[in-house]
């Protein structure tokens, strides 16, 4: 990564240092340096802990503000929040089926039935990617997939109780709030009455993705009928009251607009006000290959970026911020620790939704690459597992592990 090029033309490790004085220094206000004069207020702000609002969010996403002020601002809280400190886990994909009921434009990854393409994992084929999965030290196995239109919600139970019976340490992190609306659907249950089926039966937690966009404008062109932002909404407020934690996304980078991305943040932001639900916020680059908007070029590095620091500024009260390498690339998640990120997700064995839509990262990363990484952006590299609780290895055996206390935030 030494070699790749950053903003303004500078190296790797010039870029790191135009942002850190020194390996582990905490930036404070006072080490702000050449920042834009119209960010002035939003600096203040931050300074006095003030919350940000929409046309700050604005003034922001505006092209002609410098990346690496933003990078700087969102830096000093993301040291505030969650110190050197930079967290990844061991963890795995399940995609069960891709065959799916909804023709989002933007999904590469869904099959209709009769499809070449389409498929239906079995128990047996379930069951071995859990044995894999114990057998590598994985403490997390990330559960999505197509709304397969011929299984009834049994079939979605199954899946967690037969892992669950046969690989009890295994946190199952699965459906996403698209696939608890569709439960719903099938079954004529309240939203409650589902979550605690799916905890009883193994569910550990929720992921954070069909969040797309919120807004209506948008929501309306790329997924008309799935579930709307107020069902997403909805739905997670519902599992926060249950006592099960979540994540939650934006899809950018396609036919959004910056007061869309803000109205999304702030609405994410007004519901961990009212729960404190939400463990960390994955901003998800779109990758138009494959899809129905495919003319759309992807979002550049320096979007990407720029959307990394405005999510930690904006979002104030939700603990972390991922750059998930997957969709980002290697290099921009890397550089990403310094916009305000402070986990990079996991080693991501046999991820398929976005390497269908043209993703061209490594689809596993080791550990060892996960830590030096880190360690090359000047953080220092912390396992956790899911609930962000870290995890101690055994010396002689990797595959053993232990957890400790939570880690450390000060939202």
């Amino acid at each position: 990564m030494v070699g790749s090029t950053f903003p303004h033309g500078q190296s790797f490790r010039d870029h790191l240092d135009s942002v850190h004085t020194d390996r582990g220094c905490r930036i404070t206000s006072d080490m702000i340096y050449s920042i834009d004069p119209r960010l002035k207020p939003i600096s203040d702000k931050i300074e006095a802990r003030q919350r940000l609002d929409m046309e700050d969010g604005l003034l922001m996403y505006d092209p002609d503000i410098p990346v690496n002020d933003l990078g700087q601002l969102a830096n000093l809280v993301r040291e505030r929040i969650n110190g050197n400190d930079a967290y990844y886990n061991i963890n795995t994909h399940l995609n069960a089926t891709n065959v799916c009921v909804y023709r989002c434009i933007f999904c590469a990854f869904r099959s209709d039935l009769r499809s070449s393409k389409g498929y239906v994992m079995s128990d047996e084929q379930v069951l071995q990617r859990g044995q894999e999965a114990v057998k590598n030290g994985c403490t997390e196995m990330h559960i999505v997939g197509g709304l397969h239109h011929q299984k009834k919600f049994d079939w979605y139970l199954n899946l967690l109780q037969i892992l669950h019976d046969a690989y009890p340490q295994l946190h199952l992190k699965g459906w996403t709030a698209v696939e608890i609306n569709w439960f719903e659907f099938l079954t004529k249950l309240p939203t409650a009455e589902i979550l605690t089926q799916l905890e009883d039966a193994g569910l550990g937690s929720m992921p954070g993705g069909g969040a797309e966009i919120f807004h209506p404008e948008v929501r309306d062109q790329i997924c008309e009928h799935k579930a709307d932002g107020t069902n997403w909404i909805h739905i997670h407020r519902t599992a926060h009251q249950l006592g099960i934690r979540t994540n939650c996304t934006m899809l950018y980078g396609h036919v959004e607009k910056p007061f869309h991305r803000i109205d999304h943040l702030i609405r994410l932001r007004e519901l961990q006000d009212e729960t404190g639900g939400f463990q960390t916020f994955i901003p998800l680059a779109f990758h138009p290959e494959n899809t129905g908007l495919s003319h759309i070029k992807k979002p550049t590095a320096l979007m990407d970026l720029r959307t990394i620091a405005i999510s930690r500024l904006m979002l104030d009260n939700i603990p972390h911020i991922k750059a998930y390498w997957i969709m980002l690339g290697i290099g921009t998640a890397q550089t990403a620790l310094s916009y305000g990120a402070d986990d990079l997700d996991g080693t991501v064995r046999h991820e398929l939704i976005y390497h269908d839509a043209g993703a061209t990262t490594p689809e596993f990363l080791s550990v060892e690459r996960i830590e030096h990484l880190i360690r090359e952006a000047g953080r220092d590299p912390v396992e956790r597992d899911t609930l962000y609780r870290t995890v101690q290895r055994d010396d002689t055996d990797r595959s053993v592990w232990t957890l400790g206390e939570k880690v450390a935030s000060s939202v």
